[in-house]
């Protein structure tokens, strides 16, 4: 889908979630280094790890302990933790280096495409990136060139500790989801902390991680009727609307209020997620956008073309190109 929307669209940029448990890095590695270039440099993907027994059933590869009806509740018990979660996310973090290592494999002129000679590429700058780890063993190099990007755009959602530090260790941007400014700023401070010491340990020469806060939003011409429409849905549901991220009520300066309060806090930006496609998403671009533009609180224009560019990201080098 997303190489699809790539080349009709401008400016945005997709970023599609990847279940690591199940996949291989070698065939990711290549996929958004291809979506890359049919964005012309705007593509990134958020990794994301499943103990679902149900998945795992579907691949036959691996078995997981069924963890109940609420999951993400489970994966936070200390026995649970200790046993499934902390491999999921130590194998991730291998995974996003070796998909990391094979985006680098290519130095940015390897190719010469020089049909006089019958010369396509200069073999002495595509690399074997050699990895051997407890998961992966990967020679390389990608059969894909190296991305317009240089490193596309890696992602991670977190709601505790073992996901914060795979935030820290391997991520460009965080996807978190704070109760509040209070707790918003101690998870910048929690993940900041880690990335700082897998920094000393060596994180790549990546820029220090970005954090955005996730939402879910029911906007509204007042706080009254947002309520209301939130409610009226409830009761078509029969339930009410739950979420692992804090809900929102009320109008687009409301929402302003709240995001700059929590910007405040240490957050970098924001993942909005509209409660009910169309209308919210209308909103937050009809209305919200706006009103932060009339705050000085968002760009007025594209300052550059790449989803890097665009999040303040450095291009960097090939690894081994240094070498």
């Amino acid at each position: 889908m997303a190489a699809r929307v790539g080349p009709v669209t401008q400016h945005i940029g997709l970023i599609p979630t990847v279940i690591v448990t199940h996949t291989e890095p070698f065939h990711i590695a290549k996929a958004i280094a291809t979506l890359d270039y049919v964005s012309g440099g705007r593509a990134g993907v958020r990794v994301r790890v499943s103990a679902s027994p149900d998945e795992a059933a579907l691949f036959g590869r691996r078995e997981f302990p069924a963890l109940g009806a609420d999951p993400l509740a489970a994966l936070r018990r200390p026995d649970t933790v200790a046993e499934v979660s902390r491999d999921l996310f130590a194998e991730a973090a291998d995974y996003v280096e070796v998909i990391r290592r094979l985006w680098d494999s290519w130095e940015d002129d390897a190719e010469i495409r020089d049909a006089a000679t019958g010369r396509f590429i200069d073999r002495d700058k595509l690399h074997y990136i050699d990895f051997a780890g407890r998961w992966f063993s990967v020679k390389g190099p990608s059969i894909t060139p190296r991305p317009p990007q240089g490193q596309p755009v890696v992602a991670a959602l977190g709601h505790a500790t073992v996901p914060y530090g795979l935030i820290a260790s391997s991520a460009d941007i965080g996807f978190v989801t704070p109760r509040d400014a209070g707790h918003a700023g101690q998870i910048v401070a929690e993940i900041g902390a880690a990335a700082r010491e897998a920094g000393a340990a060596g994180r790549s020469g990546q820029d220090q991680p970005q954090m955005f806060g996730d939402l879910v939003v029911f906007l509204g011409p007042d706080a009254a009727a947002a309520e209301r429409r939130k409610a009226r849905l409830d009761d078509l549901a029969g339930a009410a609307y739950s979420s692992d991220a804090t809900i929102f009520t009320g109008t687009a300066a409301e929402l302003a209020d709240l995001l700059l309060d929590w910007r405040a806090a240490g957050l970098t930006g924001f993942r909005l997620r509209p409660a009910v496609i169309p209308d919210d998403l209308l909103a937050i671009t009809g209305e919200l956008v706006p009103e932060l533009r009339r705050r000085g609180a968002f760009r007025q224009g594209y300052e550059a073309a790449t989803l890097r560019g665009l999040l303040g990201l450095s291009r960097p080098a090939s690894r081994y190109a240094a070498a």
